[in-house]
């Protein structure tokens, strides 16, 4: 499914589709404040120039380019009588380097390669704008993908280390022997989880730092996070297989500590961001 996008040059929203990672600019809304508007289109396609430059794009990177078709339309270039659409030029050629879509929304889309050329003919100065936001627009997409690709790689990591590793682990979260001897008191599903986690409930973690606000897991590592959401999946999966409340604690209670014991080397983690240190939870 193509992404769509949109830039603003010198107040002109140009509408940008990103498709199989190649991305088409419209031509229609790079025309709007421009006398003759999108019939400016259809006056660049008459233009003998931008014929052959078509073509030798389309020649590059379209194997199934209609070449028969190109050099007849090639030799009409330039003639008082010489009409050419964008509807025709793709009919007529197989062309992929220019789209056309009707219905609301739609227009010319050309290229990249190709918008930027008829932003040429259109006004160099304007072509520059358009490739000024284009680039912010693309750098702004590598750095969102390669912060989503670190975080997913250490996650992984981190999973990878829980699952297979068999370092001799540390009791971080306490442990519950019995829930009922010990007086713990909890009444929904998220306070159970945060007792085999923290060792407390929000409310108990509240009169303990009455100076924060929010709550308990507002302040948690992103080692105790991910222990979490394994919590969570876990729990889910007890109550499908009808245990207790109690024994439900008792087992998730066993799977935190085994896990944050593993979590305990730093250099399994040093490449996610911690919390404040400040408000890091030490149970």
């Amino acid at each position: 499914m193509a992404k769509k996008t949109t830039i603003t040059v010198e107040g002109t929203d140009i509408r940008l589709l990103t498709d199989n990672q190649n991305d088409f600019i419209s031509l229609t809304d790079l025309t709007q404040n421009f006398e003759g508007g999108a019939g400016l289109i259809e006056k660049w396609f008459r233009n003998r120039n931008t014929v052959e430059f078509l073509g030798m794009w389309e020649k590059i990177y379209n194997p199934q380019f209609n070449e028969a078709a190109f050099k007849e339309i090639a030799n009409q270039a330039g003639l008082n009588t010489f009409m050419l659409s964008a509807k025709k030029w793709i009919e007529r050629t197989g062309a992929l380097g220019i789209t056309a879509k009707a219905g609301r929304g739609g227009g010319t889309y050309a290229h990249k390669d190709i918008a930027l050329e008829f932003c040429t003919w259109l006004s160099p100065l304007f072509k520059l704008y358009v490739v000024r936001e284009f680039d912010r627009l693309k750098h702004e997409e590598y750095e969102q993908l390669a912060l989503e690709w670190n975080v997913k790689r250490t996650l992984a990591k981190i999973n990878y280390r829980i699952h297979t590793d068999a370092v001799k682990m540390h009791l971080i979260p306490p442990r519950i022997t019995n829930p009922k001897q010990a007086g713990i008191v909890y009444a929904s599903e998220a306070d159970m989880l945060n007792i085999a986690l923290f060792g407390f409930t929000a409310k108990q973690w509240q009169a303990m730092n009455p100076e924060f606000k929010g709550n308990v897991r507002d302040y948690a590592s992103a080692e105790q996070l991910l222990v979490l959401a394994n919590l969570e999946n876990l729990n889910a999966h007890f109550i499908k297989e009808g245990l207790s409340q109690d024994e439900r604690l008792e087992k998730l209670n066993e799977v935190a500590i085994y896990q944050m014991g593993l979590l305990a080397d730093p250099g399994v983690t040093k490449g996610l961001k911690q919390p404040d240190e400040s408000k890091k939870i030490n149970p």
